[in-house]
Order: structure tokens, then sequence, then C-alpha cells
């Protein structure tokens, strides 16, 4: 295979490439070699030219402010039988020296082409996998382990690796910093990262991270089999009442009522303080519902091991659905245990066993998908930073996993102070899944990432923000687990300049 010769910066320029940073033509990138892959496509991509593929016609075009940039699309095949899908993207243009790679949602086997953009439009060199199949199912595990190892990890560190080799062809030079940016699966990839590939990254973002994703596949699973009893289920209006009660109860504890639960850890709530007196209504539980609402909230634990798996926190209700967890959840948990645990495509919620399958959670190969393991010693020792973020709010996975997560790795590594200069957790009162939600949810995490690994400058506080209809009502600062913010008394309860993290 012919190899790439780096063109002189003038000879570059002649092609069409602006002088500054580029080595090698996008259209050479073909022929460049990789190690267990081959690069299918290498094409430049004028300004406001790409399309996403499968973008609904007639809806605009969101990436139609991308700036010019090479598309480099690679199969890689570290084992017989993977198939692994990834894309890099080269600014063409006003480079920033740095690689980011985007992490995945769920069982997706997709590219993520919004990650993608957002990282481009920020100078960023980006690349994304398919995790190493296609579709939104676990069904591609069946039969399959080697591309149940590429979606646990191994996708990952093979795009990051086959990614810099391609970067530094196209720029004559490795980026300066590599970060990895992802949230849910995504998260739960960047904590894989950190643990498994130390050497990968210089920083993480880890957001929602699903790091106990058996474990959630269990929780999910056992509470969607006790809601196959219509009379368990919590109607709309009954979840809005239960998540009134809760706020009643714990929304002051800051020192501000703003319909927000600052620290749901604080929080001491029964729904048994709803159970109807009488008649069944809207605004009151059975007590069947009541018996719903203490499995939402309670742990799952493994009675052999004492192995725990966290249940839902406080502040939660306004986002349950009537199958318990959010759609996702149950869906991904589901597919877990027909796929990955028992192998049968027909398996149903109804033939779970909690006392014998909670224990197979950990055993097996879906134990690889995991990222439990608290000893980030080497990522730390070579200098990574970890930003990792939770919205308290999410009902697909716990909040309670990132604050376990996070006690975890304080306890393998000597404590909270010794990990505080490399690892910090935010978590974001009233946010749902990633974003959305009654609370400040909108908020920069690459910025302060890329301050803490290249300036030394640690996030201290993260600002947030809630928008209606484009308009910012609310401004809030997120705090470094385990300070929160706290109301210093004056001012309006909207503006994060009366907050102070404590």
């Amino acid at each position: 295979m012919k190899k790439i010769a780096v063109v002189t910066l003038m000879l570059a320029g002649a092609a069409g490439y602006p002088s500054r940073g580029i080595a090698a033509t996008c259209e050479s990138l073909a022929s460049l070699a990789l190690p267990n892959g081959k690069i299918t496509a290498a094409q430049p991509v004028a300004a406001g030219a790409f399309s996403a593929p499968g973008a609904r016609a007639g809806r605009g075009n969101a990436m139609a402010d991308l700036p010019a940039f090479c598309r480099v699309e690679a199969t890689l095949t570290p084992s017989s039988d993977s198939d692994i899908k990834i894309e890099v993207w080269l600014p063409t243009a006003n480079w920033n020296g740095k690689f980011q790679a985007v992490g995945n949602g769920a069982w997706n086997g997709a590219i993520g082409y919004a990650a993608l953009a957002e990282a481009l439009r920020r100078g960023y060199a980006a690349s994304s996998t398919d995790t190493g199949h296609a579709g939104g199912s676990a069904s591609f595990a069946l039969g399959h382990p080697e591309k149940l190892i590429d979606f646990a990890y191994r996708s990952e560190h093979e795009m990051t690796v086959k990614a810099k080799i391609i970067v530094n062809a196209f720029y004559g030079s490795a980026p300066k910093y590599s970060y990895w940016n992802g949230c849910s699966a995504g998260g739960r990839q960047a904590l894989k990262e950190a643990q498994m590939f130390p050497a990968d990254f210089d920083g993480i973002i880890a957001g929602a991270p699903g790091l106990d994703w058996s474990g959630r596949s269990a929780q999910a699973v056992k509470v969607a089999q006790a809601l196959l009893k219509e009379e368990a289920r919590l109607t709309p209006a009954k979840q809005q009442a239960l998540h009134a009660a809760v706020l009643q109860a714990c929304d002051a504890l800051d020192g501000a009522k703003d319909g927000l639960i600052e620290n749901p850890l604080a929080c001491k709530f029964d729904p048994k303080v709803l159970e109807c007196a009488g008649a069944d209504g809207p605004a009151c539980l059975t007590p069947a519902q009541v018996a719903t609402a203490r499995l939402m909230y309670a742990p799952t634990v493994n009675a052999k091991t004492g192995r725990e798996v966290a249940g839902l926190p406080y502040g939660t209700e306004g986002n349950w659905t009537d199958q318990g967890w959010s759609v996702s959840a149950r869906a991904t948990g589901l597919d877990h245990y027909r796929f990955v645990v028992f192998k049968d495509p027909a398996w149903e919620i109804d033939r779970f066993n909690l006392e014998s399958d909670i224990t197979r959670i950990d055993v097996g190969e879906g134990a690889a998908v995991n990222a439990n393991d608290p000893n980030l010693k080497a990522f730390f020792e070579r200098g990574g930073k970890l930003l990792q973020y939770h919205g308290w709010s999410d009902p697909q996975i716990s909040a309670l996993n990132s604050v376990n997560y996070f006690k975890r790795v304080a306890a393998a590594l000597g404590g909270q102070t010794k990990i505080h200069d490399s690892y910090r957790l935010f978590m974001a009162p009233g946010m749902a899944h990633c974003g959305g939600g009654e609370g400040p949810n909108d908020f920069d995490k690459v910025t302060p990432l890329e301050q803490w690994v290249e300036k030394g400058k640690a996030p201290d506080a993260i600002i947030a923000s809630h928008s209606v209809e484009g308009r910012v009502d609310r401004t809030r600062p997120l705090c470094p687990h385990p300070q929160v913010a706290q109301y210093k008394g004056s001012g309006s309860v909207d503006e994060a300049a009366n907050f102070v993290c404590r």
C-alpha cells in the first residue's frame, strides 16, 4: 500500500488547503495504512455542505454552519468478528491542535453526528464510532461475544488509537491534548476509558454514566415486573402529586424554596403520607401504589454478596413512567437479560427472578460492559482529569450511581482530598437525563475541562442555566460534590450570584 508522504506547507496550500497545520491532502488519507483496519473513504466537505445521513428533508440543515473539514471513514477489525465503523472529522482551517472523541447512547450502534458537529465547531479534530454494530438493540451480542467486547470497551479504544494516527497523518503532528466527551452510555464509555486505557485521554467528561450497566438493567426489570399489575402503576397525576409532596418535605433544605431539591441525600420522606384515607383519587396513593413508590426509591441488594444497586433518589417522581423507570431504561434492561444474560430472544420480564437473576449481573460476558472499577490511579498519576456530572432528577440512570462511584474512588485512593485535584463530580438539581428537567440543565462542560487540563485551573463551580422558549429564567452554580449550593439569604433565588458552594 502506498504510504502518505508529508508534503511541504507550500504544496499543501497550493492543493487548496490553508498552509497552517496541514501536511497531507484529505483524499490522500485513503491510502493511509491502519493496523487491523482500513480507511474506506476520505473526502473533503465544503463549509455548510454536510447533512447528516438520514436527516429529514424539508426541516432545514442543522449542520449548515459547519466549517470545511476532511471526513474520513474507516472500518476496524481488531478481532475476527469485529466490524467497527468510525468517522474522523478534521477541520481544514483553524484546527485548535486538539482531539475530541464523542460517546454513544444506550445500545445504539450509530455514528454521533450531532456530537461530532459540536466538536468541529470548537475547532477540534473529532471522532465517533458505531461501537461495532448497527441499530439500537443488543441483539448483535447473541452468539457474538467479540462484538459484545467491542461494544463494552474495545471499539472506543481502537477508534481513539486509529483516530490519532489519522490526525497525525493529516496535520503532520499529534494532537496536543485529547479529550473524551460523552453522556449516558457515553459516560459509561468515558469511565471505561479512564479505568482501562489511562493513556488515551488527558481529560474526560463523563455525563450521567451508565457505569453499573447490568445493575441498572436488573433494577429497571425488577420494577417493570412489579408494574405488570396495572393497579400498582402510578398515573401521571399521581406521579405529580407525589413529586409535589417530596418538594414540600425537602425543597427548603438549602435555604431557598424554589421548586428544586438541591441535595436529595438529605431528604427524608415516606410516600405513605399520601395513602388514600378513603376512596382512590388523583391526589392520593393506594396501598399498592405506595409500595410502588417505595420500590422505586429502594436499592436492590444481592443477598449473597451484599452488592447494592441504587434506586432512584427523591425528586425524580415527575419523570417516572407507567413502567417505572424511563422507557429507555426498561428496554435496555430487557435487552440485557434477553441477549446477554440468558441468550434467549423470547425471554420476557415476567420470567425475572430477583433472588437468582440479581446474581447474574456480575458474572459472564455481560459484566464486561460495567464500568464499576474504582481504581483510577493510573489515569490520575499521568495527570488525567475527570469531570463527571449527573442530574438529580434523572429517571433513566440513577444519580446515586455517580455519588456512590465517587465515594468508592475516594475510598480506593486515600480519601476525597487525595482525588480533588483529579476528579470532580457536579450534581445538577432538577436536571433529567443528560439535560432537560425543571432545574438548570444547560452548561458548558468542555471549557472548564480545558482550563483544568491545559492551565491547571480546576472548576470550583460551573454555572448552569434553565430556559423557557429560548429565554433564560434561572441560573445556579453546580458545586463539586459533596458541596452543595446554599442560598445566601437575600436576592432572587433564580440568580446564581445569590448562592455559594459549601
